[in-house]
């Protein structure tokens, strides 16, 4: 199979989008404008390619990632809970909704040693109103859940995603 000439561009074009914004989008106005300036194409180009990235993959989404101590969060509890495997897909929607979980996700149990499938995160300003909020997650979950427990964060790490070497 060969590539086009148009493939090999829109993948150094893609390459390069990548490279500009793994640290983030520029905060300005129009910020797709400010890249394509950057990139010497036209604005509409630059949605075209972070559109093809998401649809394929190679981009799983654009979004904000606040710093929730800075904005004043400064309890973080991650609500585990041992939801039946029949209904974490429903569960997980339910709790996903709520607007004050950030974001909520299913993972594998470890049989004996951790019995959680469903984790949604919570931030607060307080542990008690954590608990708080962890109550009303319980509420909606109700009879799905046969037990919870809440992880409190201890220290801030760095968040970020794969990042391309320089080259």
């Amino acid at each position: 199979m060969t590539m086009s000439k148009n493939d090999s561009s829109n993948n150094k074009l893609d390459q390069n989008i990548v490279t500009l914004t793994q640290s983030g989008l520029p905060l300005v106005p129009q910020p797709y404008h400010h890249l394509a300036k950057q990139l010497s194409v036209d604005a509409e180009s630059v949605m075209t390619r972070l559109k093809a990235m998401q649809q394929d993959g190679r981009v799983r989404r654009i979004g904000a990632v606040p710093n929730h101590y800075r904005l004043g969060y400064k309890a973080n509890g991650m609500s585990v809970w041992d939801v039946d495997d029949a209904f974490i897909q429903a569960a997980g929607e339910k709790v996903g909704q709520l607007t004050f979980v950030s974001h909520c996700y299913e993972r594998p149990r470890a049989p004996g040693i951790w019995p959680y499938n469903l984790f949604a995160m919570v931030h607060a300003h307080t542990k008690a109103e954590v608990y708080t909020l962890v109550d009303h997650i319980q509420n909606v979950l109700s009879d799905w859940s046969r037990q919870h427990d809440v992880l409190f964060s201890t220290r801030i790490l760095k968040k970020t995603g794969f990042r391309l070497g320089d080259k």
